[in-house]
């Protein structure tokens, strides 16, 4: 019975592994998340967050364009090494706040048109869906 047991899970492991478990495999491809809130505070410059392909993170930071891997599974998250251009602009001072918080979300939850990134110290970052 055990024998079986097991056989089963891991046909169940085996048959997810083509399901992306991430975020990008629950999140509309299509859509982007506007930052509207950084720590309980409003956040005062643009950027951007999607899921464009399975494990993938893609967004316009305050001053450039970035993307990324993230592979924790739903809805755990955490991003790999991210790539950004490297323009200067006024808003370089929030560009490092919000690369910096991004880098120690680990939790995502979606709520109709909002996405909440936090983690355990309570940091949080809260997006609203961009219309298409």
């Amino acid at each position: 019975m055990k024998q079986l047991l097991w056989i089963a899970i891991g046909a169940a492991v085996m048959s997810s592994g083509c399901k992306d478990e991430t975020i990008s495999g629950y999140a509309n491809t299509n859509t982007s998340w506007k930052l509207v809130e950084l720590d309980g505070a409003s956040f005062p410059a643009k950027a951007t967050i999607s899921f464009p392909e399975k494990g993938r993170i893609a967004g316009q930071a305050p001053c450039n364009s970035y993307s990324g891997t993230q592979s924790a599974p739903y809805p755990w998250f955490e991003t790999g090494p991210i790539a950004a251009t490297k323009r200067a602009c006024p808003d370089l001072t929030a560009e490092a706040e919000f690369f910096e918080a991004l880098g120690q979300m680990r939790l995502a939850e979606v709520s109709g048109d909002t996405l909440i990134l936090s983690n355990e110290d309570g940091r949080e970052m809260v997006f609203t869906s961009l219309p298409r």
